[in-house]
C-alpha cells in the first residue's frame, strides 16, 4: 500500500466512526423530545386557558381624563374681545364712541399682532417640517417610504401656503386698524 491509498483509508474510516458516533448521540436526544405534533397541541389548550383569564379593557374601564390646563404665559394675553352686538334685523349696532377708549384699542392692536406672530412662528415650524421631509424623500430607498415623504412634503407645503395667506391678512389688518385709528384722531400710544 502507498501512502496516499492509507490516507485515504484512514480519512474514510474517520468519517465512518464520526457519523456513527454523531447518530448515537442525537438519537437519544430524538427520542426525548416530544414530537412537533404533542407541543402544538399543548400550546392550542395553553392558549384557550389565556384566552378564557384575560380582561378586554374599554373606554368606559379607563379613567376619565383631567380637563386641559391653561397653557402657561396665557394670562398675559388679553381676553378676547365681544363680538360687536347686533340688532333683530340683523344690522350692527354702532359703538359708542365713549366704548372705544385706550383699554380697547390697545386690546384690537394686541390681539391682532398676537395673530400675525402665532402664524409666523406656525410658519417657521412648518418650514422646519418640509425641509425635514425633503431631506427624507431623497434619502430614503424604499419607495414607499419615499412617496409618503413626499405626499406628507406636499401636504405642509399646502398648509404653509394657508398660513401664509393668513399671516397676510393678519398683517392688512393691522395697517387697517393703524388706518382707523388715524382717521378716528385716536393717540399713537393708543395703539403701540
Amino acid at each position: 500500500m502507498t501512502v496516499p491509498t492509507r490516507m485515504f483509508r484512514f480519512r474514510l474510516l474517520a468519517t465512518c466512526a464520526l457519523a456513527v458516533l454523531l447518530l448515537q448521540v442525537a438519537h437519544p436526544l430524538e427520542a426525548q423530545s416530544p414530537p412537533l405534533g404533542e407541543l402544538a397541541k399543548k400550546e392550542q389548550e395553553r392558549r384557550k386557558t389565556v384566552k378564557a383569564a384575560a380582561k378586554v379593557f374599554s373606554n368606559k374601564d379607563l379613567p376619565k381624563p383631567p380637563p386641559p390646563a391653561d397653557a402657561p404665559g396665557t394670562d398675559a394675553l388679553p381676553p378676547p374681545t365681544t363680538p360687536p352686538a347686533v340688532t333683530a334685523d340683523g344690522v350692527q349696532k354702532a359703538e359708542k364712541p365713549d366704548e372705544r377708549n385706550e383699554a380697547w384699542w390697545r386690546d384690537r392692536m394686541v390681539q391682532a399682532r398676537e395673530a400675525q406672530r402665532r402664524g409666523e412662528a406656525f410658519a417657521e415650524a412648518l418650514q422646519s417640517r418640509i425641509n425635514a421631509l425633503s431631506a427624507d424623500a431623497v434619502n430614503r430607498d424604499d419607495p414607499f417610504q419615499r412617496a409618503k415623504a413626499a405626499e406628507d412634503r406636499q401636504k405642509a407645503v399646502a398648509e404653509l401656503a394657508r398660513v401664509t395667506a393668513e399671516i397676510d391678512h393678519a398683517k392688512k389688518e393691522i395697517v387697517a386698524i393703524e388706518e382707523e385709528a388715524r382717521k378716528g384722531g385716536v393717540p399713537p400710544g393708543w395703539i403701540r
